[in-house]
């Protein structure tokens, strides 16, 4: 929609209220709200005035000011205000310059677009994320200088298979809770949350969001995916913000609560955010061709790349501490650095659902859905990228099952890293593919490394864990 229509759309929805939403540093919207008279033409193009001090990982407090400024083709009515409310994702502007700020996450998937057309590889990149998540119950947590805990429940949770009550005490134990790890497709009434999951895919539908599937996922305890159909790179990441926010509010309305923690429970499936992703050229799908899973000899370069700086891209696509606890053996967890098709223990598989090439992509398996999606769809582009301008070989496929090789046979397959600490550590040394193109600048490098350092791994590694005190009290 132009500025025009956008106007013309909200006075046909009655709009009272409009909505400004961007993302910070580490990913999560951001939003103001003001009336509809204030949304004046100049707002269109000057933009909307906000704190960048307030927003993590943005400006220093002497040089604050910064404007949001809406990008006109994502309006859409808000489905979850009480008066009608106008939504638009906005770029953010220095006030001075007019330049759109370097750390705005995403400016920086804009400019990748850019660098591949610029790069005359391919004018256009597809994505196709499948972001995983847990419904629950109830989530409780604290962490004080004398008590740390958690404590999360859920009605499906197998845990409460010998309750006498279910879990709001509202009638009696009903049973059928899928057991840890086979959670994957049952039925109701073990599956409990279909009708969840189908208003979470409608309220997207109703936003222009394509969906493929919804279904239960592997764990215990209302784990679940809702797949979109694919998209352009920046296109995807503003839908992956607004999945995001329409699955939180849809579960709240129903009295539960969703989180895209990678590892919230112990014992079983993390949740990840398999990416699907290709490349095309006026028109023709570039990772089609003759070689190995029917790709193309420009696809095995591109995987080549992400295989090489994956343990750089971690520190953007696996971003917490707690992303982790998800990558460890045992659990499906994609830690083995190589690829195959229909191999879901690689890191990197060929989807071999479809001859047609069309459909020919890679699905990158490592992300978690904790990632700032602006920032991990570029950055993937950018190491494939790479991989394609120097041709780098991602050696031979693996069709074995990588969970289950001799160790002599494990030992020479590269994993990712074990820790957040070591993704950093990585991403420090190396970061210069993504510097290509002023995509990612030192700048943005450079604050993530510190805020991740900062605000996450040093204040988890200072505070005592509560399995410390199992291990260790009787010292």
């Amino acid at each position: 929609m132009t500025a025009k229509e956008v106007l013309e759309f909200a006075k046909k929805n009655k709009v009272m209220m409009v909505d400004f939403k961007f993302v910070d540093l580490p990913g999560t919207w951001q939003h103001f709200t003001f009336p509809i008279e204030e949304l004046t033409d100049a707002v269109f193009t000057e933009g909307s005035g906000l704190d960048g001090s307030s927003i993590r990982g943005w400006q220093a407090i002497n040089n604050s000011d910064m404007m949001a400024v809406p990008d006109t083709t994502t309006a859409v009515m808000d489905p979850f205000t009480a008066v009608p409310t106008l939504s638009m994702i906005c770029n953010v502007v220095d006030p001075i310059t007019r330049e759109t700020y370097s750390r705005d996450p995403r400016h920086v998937a804009q400019k990748a677009e850019k660098h591949l057309k610029s790069t005359k590889v391919g004018d256009v990149s597809y994505w196709g994320p499948e972001a995983e998540f847990f419904i629950f119950d109830s989530a409780r947590f604290d962490q004080t200088s004398n008590s740390g805990y958690y404590f999360i429940d859920s009605e499906e949770g197998i845990w409460n298979s010998g309750r006498e009550v279910n879990v709001d005490q509202t009638g009696p134990n009903l049973g059928h809770k899928p057991r840890h790890k086979e959670g994957y497709y049952p039925v109701a009434p073990v599956d409990t949350q279909m009708d969840i999951r189908s208003e979470m895919c409608l309220e997207m539908q109703k936003m222009g969001i394509m969906v493929e599937k919804q279904h239960h996922e592997v764990a215990t305890a209302g784990q679940a995916e809702i797949d979109l159909r694919y998209d352009t790179l920046v296109s995807m990441a503003d839908k992956m913000m607004m999945y995001k926010y329409i699955v939180k509010n849809v579960a709240r309305r129903h009295g539960k609560t969703v989180t895209f923690m990678p590892k919230p429970l112990f014992g079983d499936n993390g949740s990840g955010m398999h990416t699907h992703q290709s490349i095309w050229k006026e028109g023709k799908p570039l990772f089609a061709g003759k070689e190995y899973a029917g790709v193309s000899q420009l696809c095995l370069w591109y995987i080549g790349g992400i295989l090489k700086h994956a343990p750089a891209l971690a520190a953007i696509t696996n971003p917490t501490t707690n992303s982790y606890k998800r990558l460890t053996p045992g659990f499906e967890a994609p830690v083995n650095l190589a690829y195959s098709s229909r191999n879901r223990s690689a890191g990197i598989r060929i989807p071999m659902y479809t001859p047609n090439p069309k459909a020919k992509r890679i699905e990158v398996r490592f992300p978690d859905p904790a990632t700032n999606p602006y920032y991990s769809f570029a950055a993937m582009l950018m190491a494939g990228l790479d991989g394609i301008e120097n041709k780098i070989d991602p050696g031979p496929a693996m069709e074995k099952d990588l969970y289950d090789l001799e160790p002599h046979e494990a030992a020479k397959i590269k994993k990712m890293p074990g820790s957040l600490d070591e993704s950093l550590r990585n991403l420090e040394k190396d970061h210069a593919f993504l510097l290509k193109g002023n995509v990612f600048t030192q700048d943005v490098i450079e604050t993530w490394l510190s805020y991740k350092r900062d605000k996450e791994v040093d204040t988890v590694r200072i505070r005592p864990h509560p399995y410390e005190f199992f291990l260790y009290y009787d010292v």
